[in-house]
Formats: structure tokens, C-alpha cells, sequence
């Protein structure tokens, strides 16, 4: 009787789209009959699938999905069982919808349509199913399975402690089994596919037997869950038994007077004996005192701890003795260092001011130059002839605030920065400390290390330094910094205004000879233990390693060919059964092999339109020829070799000057109209750029024009004007270098580069007869060889016939380094 009630209530639904009923998708939510339930509402198909309900009987199919994760589910994503529930109440507000629902009874989606144009919600044909089939179980069994569910019910209570006292003996008091199931259903915690599971099984003794399946599976989860917070509270209880026994520990210890052994009397003591500030002192006072209160086990003993060893291993108050004696800090450094004159003077002026001034503090020095110079070496024997401790600070590829201040000792793995760390390792307050690559600097959302340095290099500043990790002042107006850079332009403005700045310039062929003589071949041969009797270099040995082995600013890449001759000797010593190697200028090819680089390529003979130019590079200088020729045209002009917008313009300024100058140096006017000129430099697969090719450029041109030929015994530099001015330009000592190594003895140069010949080397500067100019037409003038002119006869300067031997110059070849004018 009861059965057929509940179909009456059930409701009957033509199979046509009109009376099709709406359906809302539920996600991990599954409804059951005669149970009330409400849900949120997100969906916009959802919501007006309840609209469509309420403005019809209220009746509406819930169905769940079978993958709760899909956001916009299709037709087969739904499960085909649901329940028919009529809706209660809809609760609305600006940003959801909640539905309350009572289930009526089971039914079986035969045909579910997605919303599309016409309907804007999921709806479906429906076939009533009844909430549970009739009964055929044998009453023992069901008896069984209910006192089987009701055992695992209550287990469950005690496990999860979630289900209220009363509601369970309210339940575990129920012997009806359909009441039983779904009160126990509509309250259990489970999984929305084994809801769906019993909902879709209308056996009573089969939902029981599932449910007492789901019970059980619950029950040992708990079990495991328990067990493991039960371990976890019994560490926790005995972690505070041990700091309770030791908190009694150490009351006991300060009754009796026993601490002396402790670590904060350890600390004290060291505290007391530091020759630092009352500050300093307090801070650290308290930080030990701090200790004492804590288990020496616990994380924050042990920042406390990490701190304290920190402060207390800087050099407070202690100095290193310095050596003040001016004559052999000049020999220490002129022993170890050839040349770098510039260099050695500053260094020797600061020591003599300290001298005198010892108060006086804050000088910084900045070595700007190429890689392979010796600017990291200098400082190792600047600190060794003052008698300084020497620390190195690398600063390449750091962009982080906290690698110059330091990270808050509270932070996991904190440190103090790189500074203070330098401080520990110098182990006194007067160190040289080198910031090497200071140029390398980078920044990022962490912060500006340049930023941070500003207080390490200022001396009204650094005296009081604070690193984030000591969070004390510490005094840095006693530390000598010496810092290097490969690119002056890229250090920050800031920094750059703190520092004295010297520029190193590449090394000449001179220089490379006596320091590889005097320094590096003596240093390989004992690297390689070897004895300087058993492997001996000429000095045309030396020469042509520097020529055709290397190309380069520093000594770097020939340090390392001395070396590899050095290893073939300690072979040849070994296996041919020889007492001596000696290399020289024939030997090298068959020891290392053929010539790497050759000589530069330019003029040898007087030609016209080609005038040998001088040219800076990286490396040091070079020669560049220029070549001008012109051809039958419509005057058009064109400018080739990889020439940068510099040289571009000094093309320009040059036909400029030649077109306003042309009756001046017989050159007819009608020329630009009906020739072309091309403006060639050679090797033009190398970039070039740069003012100082203007005088070069003008003087092949008015020889291309004249026809009168260009004297190929000299070489050119400088930049000109509109008006025939030459300017001065830079690297004159590498340009230079570049003319005696390739035997040039004449070099015209502009007057205002005069005062730069005393950085010359003496060698070069005896060798070079230099012709000082102001404007282009004294450079024309000397260049150009005037008519029924005999250079045989008529030598450009009597210093010419003191040329020094060089190697012969093999063909030329392409030169890989870029070149800039």
C-alpha cells in the first residue's frame, strides 16, 4: 500500500521536448528521495533550469556528474539515474543562488538534451523508478545487516568525533532498515560516487550491504589517522617534558652557581674582552643573555647562537702592522709589475700622504682596463708592500641588495654579506680589499647592489656600516679598497664619483716582451718543474709569439703559449733524450705550430688614393689603410668596409672639405659632377667606427682627385672639421705601437695629442719621429708627394735610420678582432 502511495506522487511526463522536465548537473552532490538537501546554483544553464521549475509545478531532475572537475559537462559526462525533487525555497543575492530542494522520488534519464538555441537549460525524458524494489532478502540476513551497519556506525562516531551524541543513539536506536539506511546515508561523510553507487541500487539489503562496505573502509581510515596523530602528540608531549626537565636543569644550575661552563658565560666572557663600542658591547650582551632563557635545542637557540660566533669572530679593534717605508714598496712593485707606471705612482702617493696623515682615510682606486692587464695582480702586491691582509670580493653577476648587506638573522640559512665576510677573512680593520669587476653589477626586484656599495665607498659613511645580519654598526674607514672595472662606462654614476679612477691601457709589444722576459717565463718554468738551464727562449722567440701567436690586450693568451712550450720541453726532456731545449724564431712553427696572425695589410709602395691609417682596437692598435678611387659617374659617392655612422660621417666632412677646397690643391671642380667616388677600407667583413679616420679619409681622397701620389713610409691619425681643423683623439700609445711594430717611423698626429707621448714607451717614442698637427694642411703637405719628389733622396727624418730589426712581415691576412678608430 505504502508502494503504490509513493507512485502516485510520482509524476508523469510526456515524452515530447515540450514536457520534457529541467535538470540541473550536480557537482560531488547527490540527492535521494524523501531527503531535503540545498545547493549553490553557478551555472547560468543551472539557474534557468530553476527558473523554468518554479514558473512550472516546481519539479525539477537532479542528476550528478560523473567527473566533478568538468566545468561544462555534455550529455554523456551525466549519470543516467537521479532524483525528481520539488523545489522549496530559492534564497537569491548579487553574487548566488541557493536552492532548497526535497527529494520525491528515483528516476532514469532515457534522453537528455543539452541547452542549445531554443532552450537555454539541460532537460530530459524521464521514466519513474521506485525508491526501493520489493523485498526478498531472508529477515535473518537483513536483521544481520543491520546490526553489522549499526556496530561499524558506531565505531565510526568514536573514530571521527564529529557525529553529536545524541543523534547517534538516536539512529543506532532504529530498527526499521530503510530508516536506518538513510539516516545513516544522509549524515556519513563518503564519496559522491558510492551516493550514487546505493542510489542507483534499490535493493534494500544490497544498499545496506554497500553501505556497511563504505562504513568499514571509513573506520580503517580513521584508524590509521588516529594512530598517526597519537605518534605525533606523544613526540610533541615528550619535546615539552624535555624542555620542562631542563628548564628545572638550569634553575637548579643558578641556585647552586654551577654555570660557569655554560654557553652564555662562554659568550660573556668573550663579549667582555672585545675592543669594541659600549654599543656593540650592550648589543651583544643582550643577545647572549637571551640565550639563557632558551632550550639549547630549539631553532631559536640556535640563531641566537649562529649570531653570537659571527660578531664575535670580526676583527674588532685589531690591526695589522703596516709598512711604511716608501723605497721598498717601489721595489716590491717595480719587482713584480713591469710598467703600469701610472698605477705604482698613486699607490706610492697614498702611502706617502698616510705617512704624514695618518688620520686621514677614504681613498679608493678604480682600475679600469681590458681583461689580462694585471689589475687583479696589482692589488695582491699593492697589500703585500703595505703590509696589509688582501681579500678578494668578486662581483661579477651579483644583483642581489643582501649579498652586500647581509640577510635578517631570522631568515632560514641566514649570513652576513660579502663585505663583513671580507672583514672575517681579513681578520683585522685595515685589510686592502679588492671589489673585483665592479662594472659586472646587475639589479633586479631584490634590489640594487650598486646601491648598496654606496655606503661601503663613501668614507663619511662607511664608518658606521650597518649589515642587515649584525644589525651593529661596524667600522670600514680603515679598509684600503681598490676596485676593477673592464668598461668605465658601465659602472653607476654614484660609484664612479667615490673612486679615483686610472685607466690601464693594453699592453704594448714592448711591454708584453719584458714582462714575458723578466716575469712569465720564469714563472711557467718552475709551474711546469722545469730548471731555467733545461728550456731557454730567445728573445726572437718571444717576439714572434707575441706577433704571430697571440693578439690581444693583456699577457693571458701568452702566458699560456709559454706554458705549452714549456710542457713540450718537459716531454722532449723525457722520451729524445736531451739536456736542453732552445726555442728561437725558426723552431717555434714545428713546436706549436703555423702562425696564427699575421702582420697588418697596408700601403708598402707610394700609390694614389691609399694612405695608411692607424686604428684602436681591443687588442691594441692596428694599421688601416684607406683606399679612395674614382671612376666615370654622375659624381654619386659610395662608402664600403663594415663602416659605422662615425666613419660614414667623416666621409662626409672629407668630400666637404675637398669640394670647398678643390682649386686649392688643383682639383677640378667639374670632377664631383662627372666621377663617382668609392670609399673602400679593407678587411670589411670587420666592423669600424669611430672619428679618428678623418685625416686618413681626406688625404686619400685629395690624392684619388690630384692624382698625386701618397708617401707609403707614414702613418695617420685624427680627427678633422668642416674647416680643416684636426682634433685629438684617443689610444695613441696602441696606435703608435702599431706603426714601430710594422715599421713606420714617420706618424702624423694631431698638435693637442702632444702631451700624450710621455705615456709612450721610451723605445717607441725614440724610434717615431712624430709630426704634431693642427690643421689638414699640414698633414697634405707631408703626405702628398709633390712633383719630381725622390723619396729615395730625400729621407722624411734623420731618426728613420734608426729603425730597430724586426721579424720579417709574412702575406697579409683577415685580422678576427673588431676594430674601432
Amino acid at each position: 500500500m505504502q508502494e503504490k502511495d509513493r507512485t502516485d506522487e510520482m509524476i508523469e511526463i510526456q515524452e515530447n521536448e515540450e514536457n520534457m522536465i529541467p535538470v540541473v548537473a550536480l557537482r560531488g552532490l547527490v540527492a535521494f528521495p524523501h531527503m531535503v538537501i540545498d545547493f549553490e546554483v553557478g551555472r547560468v544553464e543551472s539557474r534557468k533550469a530553476v527558473d523554468a521549475a518554479l514558473n512550472r509545478d516546481r519539479k525539477i531532475m537532479l542528476i550528478a556528474q560523473r567527473d566533478q572537475t568538468i566545468l561544462e559537462p555534455k550529455p554523456r559526462d551525466l549519470y543516467r539515474i537521479g532524483v525528481i525533487c520539488e523545489i522549496r525555497q530559492v534564497m537569491r543575492s548579487r553574487d548566488n543562488t541557493r536552492v532548497l530542494v526535497e527529494g520525491v522520488s528515483r528516476a532514469k534519464a532515457l534522453r537528455v538534451l543539452a541547452p542549445d538555441d531554443s532552450v537555454a537549460f539541460w532537460r530530459a525524458d524521464f521514466k519513474p523508478l521506485p525508491s526501493y524494489s520489493r523485498s526478498t532478502s531472508d529477515p535473518i540476513e537483513l536483521q544481520a545487516i543491520i546490526n553489522s551497519v549499526k556496530t561499524q556506525y558506531s565505531l565510526n562516531c568514536k573514530l571521527s568525533h564529529r557525529t553529536p551524541r545524541e543523534f547517534a543513539e538516536m539512529v543506532l536506536a532504529e530498527e526499521d532498515a530503510k530508516q536506518l539506511f538513510e539516516a545513516i546515508w544522509s549524515n556519513l561523510d563518503m564519496d559522491y560516487h558510492d551516493r550514487q553507487m546505493m542510489l542507483e541500487e534499490a535493493n534494500l539489503f544490497l544498499r545496506l550491504t554497500m553501505l556497511y562496505a563504505v562504513l568499514m573502509r571509513e573506520n580503517e581510515i580513521l584508524k590509521v589517522e588516529t594512530e598517526l596523530q597519537n605518534g605525533v602528540q606523544m613526540r610533541i608531549d615528550q619535546s615539552q617534558r624535555e624542555m620542562y626537565l631542563r628548564e628545572q636543569q638550569r634553575m637548579i644550575s643558578e641556585e647552586l652557581g654551577d654555570n660557569n661552563d655554560s654557553d652564555a658565560a662562554s659568550y660573556h666572557k668573550k663579549i667582555e674582552k672585545l675592543n669594541a663600542s659600549d654599543e656593540v658591547k650592550e648589543k651583544l650582551r643582550h643577545e647572549a643573555q637571551q640565550l639563557t632563557r632558551m632550550p639549547s635545542g630549539s631553532q631559536e637557540a640556535y640563531v641566537i647562537s649562529n649570531y653570537l660566533d659571527v660578531a664575535l669572530s670580526l676583527p674588532w679593534g685589531t690591526t695589522t702592522k703596516e709598512k711604511l717605508d716608501i723605497t721598498k714598496a717601489a721595489a716590491l712593485l717595480d719587482k713584480e709589475h713591469y710598467g703600469l707606471k701610472r698605477v705604482k705612482e698613486r699607490v706610492l702617493e697614498a702611502m706617502s700622504v698616510h705617512i704624514l696623515q695618518p688620520e686621514l682615510t677614504g681613498q679608493i682606486i678604480c682600475l679600469v682596463g681590458p681583461p689580462g692587464v694585471g689589475k687583479t695582480s696589482i692589488a695582491q702586491s699593492v697589500a703585500k708592500a703595505l703590509g696589509r691582509s688582501y681579500v678578494r670580493v668578486s662581483l661579477g653577476g651579483v644583483r642581489d641588495e643582501s649579498e652586500i648587506r647581509g640577510h635578517r638573522k631570522t631568515y632560514v640559512a641566514a649570513m652576513p654579506g660579502r663585505i663583513i665576510e671580507a672583514m672575517r677573512q681579513a681578520k683585522s680593520m685595515n685589510p686592502l680589499i679588492l671589489l673585483d669587476e665592479i662594472d659586472k653589477l646587475s639589479n633586479d626586484f631584490k634590489g640594487d647592489p650598486a646601491a648598496a656599495l654606496l655606503e661601503v665607498l663613501d668614507s663619511a659613511q662607511n664608518h658606521s656600516f650597518r649589515d642587515h645580519f649584525l644589525e651593529i654598526p661596524f667600522d670600514l674607514s680603515q679598509v684600503m679598497f681598490l676596485t676593477t672595472a673592464n668598461n668605465a662606462d658601465l659602472i653607476p654614476a654614484p660609484l664612479y664619483d667615490r673612486m679615483d679612477v686610472i685607466e690601464i691601457n693594453s699592453y704594448t709589444r714592448e711591454e708584453k716582451f719584458h714582462i714575458a722576459k723578466e716575469h712569465l717565463v720564469k714563472k711557467q718554468i718552475k709551474a711546469n718543474g722545469l730548471k731555467a738551464s733545461q728550456m731557454k727562449l730567445t728573445d726572437g722567440a718571444i717576439y714572434d709569439l707575441i706577433d704571430y701567436y697571440t693578439r690581444e690586450a693583456g699577457v693571458r693568451t701568452l702566458e699560456r703559449a709559454i706554458a705549452s712550450l714549456c710542457r713540450k720541453c718537459a716531454k722532449a726532456l723525457l722520451t729524445d733524450d736531451v739536456k736542453k731545449v732552445l726555442y728561437t724564431p725558426e723552431s717555434l712553427e714545428s713546436a706549436i705550430g703555423p702562425h696564427k696572425y699575421t702582420g697588418d695589410y697596408y700601403s708598402k709602395t707610394d700609390d694614389v688614393g691609399m694612405v695608411n691609417g692607424l686604428a684602436w682596437t681591443s687588442v691594441g692598435g692596428v694599421l688601416m689603410p684607406l683606399e679612395v678611387l674614382t671612376m666615370n659617374g654622375k659624381g654619386e659617392i659610395q662608402v664600403t668596409g663594415s663602416l659605422g655612422e662615425v666613419m660614414k660621417e667623416s666621409a662626409k666632412l672629407a668630400i666637404s672639405y675637398a669640394r670647398a677646397n678643390a682649386k686649392k690643391y688643383d682639383i677640378n671642380p667639374e670632377l664631383f659632377k662627372t666621377k663617382d667616388i668609392h670609399i673602400h677600407a679593407p678587411e670589411g667583413a670587420v666592423p669600424k667606427d669611430g672619428p679618428s679616420a678623418g685625416v686618413t679619409m681626406l688625404t686619400a681622397l685629395i690624392s684619388a682627385l690630384s692624382g698625386i701620389p701618397v708617401r707609403h713610409d707614414i702613418a695617420m691619425t685624427g680627427e678633422i672639421t668642416l674647416h680643416g681643423k684636426v682634433l685629438p683623439i684617443g689610444g695613441l700609445v696602441e696606435k703608435s705601437m702599431a706603426a714601430y711594430k710594422n715599421g713606420i717611423r714617420t706618424v702624423l698626429i694631431p698638435e693637442a695629442n702632444l702631451p700624450d707621448l710621455a705615456d709612450l714607451d721610451e723605445t717607441v717614442r725614440d724610434a717615431i719621429h712624430f709630426i704634431p698637427c693642427e690643421n689638414v694642411e699640414t698633414v697634405l703637405e707631408t703626405a702628398l708627394i709633390p712633383p719630381h719628389y725622390d723619396t729615395k733622396l730625400e729621407p722624411l727624418h734623420e731618426d728613420d735610420l734608426q729603425m730597430l730589426t724586426l721579424p720579417p712581415m709574412p702575406s697579409p691576412r683577415k685580422r678576427p678582432s673588431k676594430t674601432a678608430q
